[in-house]
């Protein structure tokens, strides 16, 4: 048996399972796909779960309602998935297990079995398409990106692990974001994984086909692998008179909130803040809602930060915090916010976040479902404007993200106000020592490069790091390690393509390459081998 009468037999293996088997299938080939995502980064694993889901469709064809059943082989598939990639939402239930613990089934199976819904689309599509095995391929990648883009955007959006991550392992297979960005390198990333479909029971000139998909869906990895040749040593463009420190004290969830921890959470915060800004620290970042105490209505916190800052000659001190409204406002109402604190100890500069958790930050259609948010309080945070470029005394321009805001692909700056930098503040020890932190940290990596901006990013319990404008990590401090993570501020690139257009290119060209998928297809002649 020659390689390819072999993979042609697996591809009619995998067309001919029906019923539960198929369904089983399609879900373990959706938890290979995770394999190929942070943090283990198998990327070949991609390759065997992209084409196995495009043989198990082929076989729709020869059921009553090939489109039904093609969306239902990649909902189960997009299912294993999802189970697999976002397991890690059951510890931030079991940070209070006798509230909210018997969420847990309702909390990861059923939001997976939402989220498969959009790679279910890119199976209805795939089936619905008609021509060669390569024009339906050019339907299904442009399907996977749109669907992936609309994943990110309805009902508030939810753009985790798109598959543009699995090239997160190094800065050169993330370069082709700075055109394209995240939703784009998922674009040509779903013709090079679904190249080797090309070899299958009904293909024509496979070898041809195969090729060129691959050299389709390899460039931005080529191309960025020469950006990064003639890209600057890490340590040659920063900032003159920064240095940063990021302040990482390791408290666990648990005790956060405990009003007995609350003197010593903010004492190690304080410590942790002297002894940086003694070693020569110019500016300080707390992670989110760092400690039990809202800032703004502390003057006493305020005045120990301005002791520090004062003593040392240190300019500024930046922090996540809770905000809340001032007393007589019409509504009681509570942010999730980035406080920025000069040497006198005043707040100059604030912003709200805007991307807030379902369930954790506030609940939707609260009075009709029988739960409360994961965080504490009664009351749900508001959200605020929008992305917002605040003033730091002695840093270039600030474009902060709040926790998971960091993962929305052109929507983490201002247009029209670019910043010199993203600060992203985020507190991780919801999620334990999971995938779920790394997940995330890939995630702003990706920020980064799409935007040519620096990113500083401060964790309650890790990963903190400090990202130049190409991906390339400078200095990080790892999960459940306390201490303080110093270093340059890297210097911003000139905006990216991506920076000036955002998603659009991305858009277009999976419109165009459905458009040509469709067309090719439709002009297959009569009696021509599809």
């Amino acid at each position: 048996m020659t390689i390819e009468s072999g993979r042609r037999s697996v591809a009619a293996r995998l067309a001919a399972l029906r019923g539960w088997r198929r369904a089983l299938v399609a879900f373990v080939l959706g938890a290979v796909l995770t394999l190929a995502m942070p943090p283990l980064f198998a990327v070949p694993a991609a390759f065997v779960a992209i084409t196995g889901l495009l043989w198990l469709i082929d076989g729709a064809e020869d059921s009553r309602h090939p489109i039904r059943t093609g969306f239902v082989i990649a909902w189960w598939f997009g299912w294993g998935h999802f189970i697999t990639g976002i397991y890690w939402i059951a510890n931030a239930l079991l940070v209070d297990a006798e509230q909210f613990g018997w969420l847990i089934p309702f909390a990861v199976g059923g939001l997976s079995a939402y989220f498969a819904i959009y790679p279910a689309l890119a199976g209805a599509a795939y089936a619905a398409a008609r021509g060669s095995r390569i024009t339906r391929i050019l339907v299904f990648a442009a399907a996977w990106t749109i669907a992936e883009f609309l994943r990110g955007t309805l009902l508030t959006g939810f753009s985790w692990n798109p598959l543009a991550s699995v090239w997160t392992f190094g800065p050169i297979a993330m370069q082709g974001a700075a055109w394209l960005g995240a939703y784009g390198l998922g674009l040509t990333s779903a013709l090079l994984f679904a190249a080797p479909a090309a070899f299958g029971r009904y293909a024509e000139r496979p070898k041809r086909a195969a090729a060129w998909l691959a050299i389709v869906g390899a460039a931005p990895v080529v191309l960025g692998a020469l950006r990064l040749v003639g890209a600057p040593a890490p340590e040659a463009r920063v900032v003159p008179d920064v240095r940063l420190a990021l302040v990482q004290a390791n408290i666990p969830q648990q005790m956060k909130w405990q009003p007995e921890q609350r003197i010593e959470i903010v004492n190690t915060y304080l410590q942790l803040t002297a002894s940086a800004a003694s070693a020569g620290a110019t500016h300080i970042v707390w992670p989110e809602t760092a400690v039990p105490v809202a800032i703004g209505e502390s003057q006493e916190l305020r005045g120990a930060i301005a002791q520090i800052l004062q003593s040392t000659g240190a300019k500024a001190l930046v922090s996540g915090t809770v905000r809340f409204s001032p007393q007589g406002a019409p509504r009681q109402q509570i942010w999730n916010s980035v406080d920025a604190i000069d040497a006198d100890g005043k707040i100059v500069d604030t912003y709200d976040k805007f991307h807030l958790v379902p369930f954790g930050e506030y609940v939707p259609l609260r009075g009709i479902l029988p739960v409360e948010k994961i965080t504490a309080g009664s009351v749900d945070f508001s959200a605020g404007p929008g992305p917002k470029t605040i003033r730091v005394p002695g840093l270039p321009p600030v474009g902060p993200l709040v926790c998971y805001e960091a993962i929305f692909p052109g929507d983490v700056v201002e247009r029209g106000a670019r910043p010199g930098l993203m600060l992203n503040v985020t507190n991780d020890a919801w999620f334990g020592d999971s995938s779920g932190p790394r997940q995330h940290f890939a995630a702003a990596r990706l920020r980064a490069v799409e935007e040519g901006l620096p990113l500083v990013r401060a964790a309650g319990t890790g990963i903190s790091a400090i990202v130049d404008p190409y991906g390339r990590v400078l200095a990080r401090l790892d999960l459940n390690h306390r201490g303080v993570l110093t270093g340059p501020l890297p210097e911003a690139l000139p905006p990216t393509l991506f920076a000036r257009t955002g998603n659009v290119i991305a858009l277009c060209l999976a419109v165009l390459l459905g458009i040509a998928g469709v067309w090719l297809g439709r002009r297959r002649k009569p009696g021509e081998s599809p």
